[in-house]
């Protein structure tokens, strides 16, 4: 019965938040506190909820801190520069633009840590893709797919927790699926190629300096694939905007006050300017995503010091300090509420025993006859699994009994690790991941719009690594 009722929650959350029925805070707090109620637990529900907010808690707090530090580096200006080059390298080409969101996270993602991965990516690709009105969702599902392959690297959590749990080295896993994982690597790159040339045929491609421009004195006419449009326009495929046709002198965009405060990010005279600073918030940022490598301190630790250290020497001034705080105070509150409100759904699922029941009935329904081939099917259950439940209740909870059963057919726990890590790319999007909604948000996308775009790829890039994993021998 729990079982059933595990999966219904899920496929309840999933279709009410892709249908826009419900928000993703409501959905996370509303639906598991009433699956609760019936399966006849609701007088535990409070000790539930704490339990998954005490887990959550650390992961809050770096957020929170996070959005602050990274918040503030935007401020100063020290992504303007990368931005700027990312930008004459793409020529803004959307083809280019795409494939370059895809090498930047997951060249970030060598940190190790999504969320700190997606705030750059985001912060630095955002206005490129705002300017040249292309698709966010097509952004998020390239960023979280290339952090998703890289978040198997040994200090990324996947790879230390498949070792843990099976008690064998974590270099002995990751190293030899080096392979694999460079292959789904080139796969999503390989797949943002696809649709950037998608969005280049929608939208067409700008001249640099029609792109660089400041926007201050004439109108521009947007004009899209097949003609003109006023700049509120929506283009095709569902998306709005196209490619600019530039009166003479400096132009605006149709974009709202929002959007169009969000590329100010990149006004070369914006006050918040610190460049006489930008050595030292260029070593700060690389001191601090060495000693989160490193492990010096705990995460949230090393942003709380990080957001402190990087407002007192920027902002010297209280009244400046507070006015940073307060731009950056509606990505902390959104980010934040997510983070606690999923607590909610994954105290509920793990505190009723829905996991573990959820868990078994997997493991029950694979024949007998597969399990000469358990490495296999754990590579192809890492999808769902890892998208329906955290990492550690995969890893600690499912892999030992899968690891079992593969081990009395003559799998090693080193096929069986290695397999496990198949499923990333698609966890990364999972809503059970606090950094997906760092991503979401800050690109101001909706969770759902993410979600139908982004399963079917990741899930793809999965099967990728999985047959590539297969075809040198590692698996």
């Amino acid at each position: 019965m729990l079982t059933i009722l595990g999966f219904a929650m899920i496929a309840t959350f999933l279709v009410l938040i892709m249908m826009k029925k419900m928000s993703p805070i409501a959905a996370l707090v509303l639906i598991p506190a009433a699956f609760c109620v019936f399966v006849g637990k609701g007088a535990k529900l409070g000790d539930y909820v704490i339990d998954g907010v005490t887990g959550l808690a650390p992961t809050a707090a770096m957020l929170m801190f996070a959005i602050v530090y990274f918040g503030v580096m935007i401020d100063v200006g020290l992504f303007d520069p990368i931005v700027r080059g990312i930008l004459r390298f793409c020529k803004a080409d959307p083809m280019r633009i795409v494939v370059g969101t895809a090498v930047l996270a997951a060249i970030v993602s060598l940190d190790g840590d999504g969320s700190t991965t997606f705030m750059i990516t985001v912060s630095a690709m955002y206005p490129l893709y705002k300017r040249l009105k292309m698709s966010l969702v097509v952004m998020t599902g390239v960023a979280a797919m290339a952090n998703g392959v890289m978040n198997t690297l040994p200090w990324g959590g996947p790879t230390a927790r498949a070792a843990t749990a099976l008690k064998v080295d974590a270099g002995d896993v990751f190293v030899p699926m080096i392979p694999a994982l460079a292959v789904g690597l080139v796969a999503v790159i390989g797949l943002a190629y696809v649709l950037g040339v998608r969005e280049r045929r929608r939208l067409g491609t700008l001249a640099l300096d029609e792109v660089l421009v400041t926007e201050k004195e004439t109108e521009t006419v947007l004009v899209g694939a097949g003609g003109t449009a006023t700049p509120d326009s929506p283009a095709p495929g569902g998306g709005s905007g196209a490619t600019t046709a530039t009166t003479t002198g400096t132009t605006t965009t149709g974009s709202d006050d929002a959007d169009d405060e969000r590329f100010a990010a990149l006004d070369p005279d914006r006050p918040t300017l610190r460049p006489r600073l930008y050595w030292f918030n260029a070593l700060l940022t690389v001191v601090l995503l060495t000693a989160m490598i490193m492990e010096l301190l705990p995460i949230p630790v090393l942003f709380l010091l990080g957001a402190a250290l990087a407002l007192s020497v920027n902002f010297p001034h209280i009244p400046d300090q507070k006015a940073r705080l307060a731009a950056h105070a509606d990505n902390v509150l959104n980010v934040s509420g997510m983070v606690f409100a999923a607590a909610v759904f994954t105290g509920v699922l793990q505190g009723t025993g829905m996991v573990d029941h959820m868990a078994t009935w997997m493991v029950d329904v694979i024949p007998e006859a597969m399990g000469p081939h358990m490495a296999l099917v754990t590579g192809v259950l890492s999808l769902p699994l890892t998208y329906f439940m955290s990492n550690d209740g995969f890893y600690f909870g499912v892999l030992p009994v899968l690891a079992e059963a593969g081990a009395a057919h003559g799998v090693t726990p080193l096929e069986m690790a290695r397999a496990s890590l198949v499923g990333q790319p698609l966890h990364m999007s999972s809503p059970l991941v606090p950094a997906v909604y760092v991503l979401v948000g800050m690109a101001k996308v909706e969770f759902g719009d993410h979600t139908r775009f982004v399963v079917k790829w990741a899930a793809a890039t999965c099967l990728v690594i999985l047959g590539a994993g297969i075809l040198f021998g590692t698996i």
